[in-house]
């Protein structure tokens, strides 16, 4: 068994002259989604659904069994092909009957995969326990996950998927309030220099009409001269539509779990030593046989003997030059040629010096 690093991407941000929309970075009153959440069974597995363990699989299964006309005895049930999991989406306001979505999948018990699964009708409910949607339908879940005899090969999270618009809505929900005199820009991060760039693209458009309340929120005036519904809605999708440059972003964002760091474009690097070492462990199995001497009473013995080596691999002290621009970041990484796992831990050492000017985000 050999200790592996993760394979790191680094992504850097989009340029700070970008232009993005109003209604991509605001939110408009009583526009939060609904979550929805129910629970089902994924049939149609190759023998990767849930175990023994996972007790509430059969007796589910026997629930759904009676309402066809079937009595099956849970305790005697063994479910190889069947899993159950939760089924969550979010629902924009404003949607009705016969809307769909996309669900989500997850696996409840001890599958190994949902590859290849089928959803059975599931029903969904809303945070007052509500049932107002329901889904179905074959899963795609972007993977797989294949074992035999000890080996294992999987690619990407193999009991997690989705249905492509699997969730048909049966309620529908709440719309958004049309506007009356004025209305709120809900900023989805508060930034008071990003309110105020809205403030001034708006007001350059339609002549004085808006103002910052706070760094997450954006008044904005309708028109006298604009007396109807569709009117005001009309105004309100022209701002929506206006566009903006947002100010470029002073984190970085580093998931271990999906190998992926994201550096903003505002990220600035001062001048700092840094010297860092790698330990790597390797233990090797081997299978030994042990046999004994002609005619005698002994017999072949098969003996694991194990192999331990410890490497100890790394850079002296390096001196990192003030940067002050994402690719200056990362080509100073790639130069030292530094692994992801050490980059990880650079990134937070530099933070903790000072030398890292930037929010250091690891979710």
């Amino acid at each position: 068994m050999k200790t592996s690093l993760l394979a790191i991407t680094i992504l850097l941000a989009v340029s700070a002259q970008s232009q993005v929309r109003i209604s991509d970075l605001t939110t408009y009153p009583n526009g939060t989604p609904t979550t929805l959440t129910g629970y089902g069974l994924v049939i149609g597995l190759a023998g990767t659904g849930d175990g023994s363990k996972s007790t509430f699989t059969p007796q589910s299964f026997a629930s759904m069994m009676k309402g066809f006309g079937i009595e099956v005895d849970p305790s005697t049930l063994k479910l190889k092909n069947v899993a159950a999991v939760m089924v969550t989406c979010e629902i924009s306001p404003g949607s009705r009957i016969g809307s769909k979505v996309d669900a989500l999948v997850s696996s409840l018990g001890d599958a190994s995969s949902l590859q290849g699964g089928t959803l059975l009708r599931a029903v969904l409910l809303d945070p007052w326990r509500k049932p107002v949607a329901e889904a179905q339908g074959p899963l795609s879940i972007g993977g797989f996950n294949y074992e035999s005899s000890g080996s294992r090969l999987s690619r990407n999270h193999s009991v997690a998927g989705r249905i492509p618009g699997g969730i048909v809505l049966l309620e529908n929900m709440d719309p958004l309030p049309a506007p009356s005199d004025t209305f709120l820009l809900n900023l989805m991060k508060p930034d008071l220099s990003l309110a105020v760039r809205i403030v001034e693209a708006i007001n350059s458009k339609f002549s004085e009409s808006t103002e910052v309340l706070d760094p997450a929120t954006v008044l904005v005036r309708i028109p006298a001269d604009l007396t109807t519904t569709t009117q005001r809605l009309s105004f309100q999708s022209s701002v929506g539509d206006l566009t903006v440059t947002p100010a470029a972003s002073d984190r970085i964002v580093i998931n271990e779990r999906t190998g992926t760091i994201v550096v903003g474009g505002a990220v600035v690097l001062m001048p700092a030593a840094v010297a860092h070492g790698n330990l790597t462990v390797e233990i090797s199995n081997r299978a030994g046989v042990s046999q004994p001497e002609a005619f005698s009473s002994g017999q072949t013995v098969v003996e694991r003997q194990s192999r331990i080596s410890v490497e100890n691999a790394g850079f002296g002290l390096q001196e990192f030059q003030g940067v002050a621009s994402v690719g200056d970041v990362a080509r100073t990484m790639n130069l030292l040629g530094v692994s992801p796992r050490d980059m990880i831990a650079i990134f937070q050492a530099l933070k903790e010096a000072g030398s890292l000017q930037a929010e250091l985000v690891i979710i």
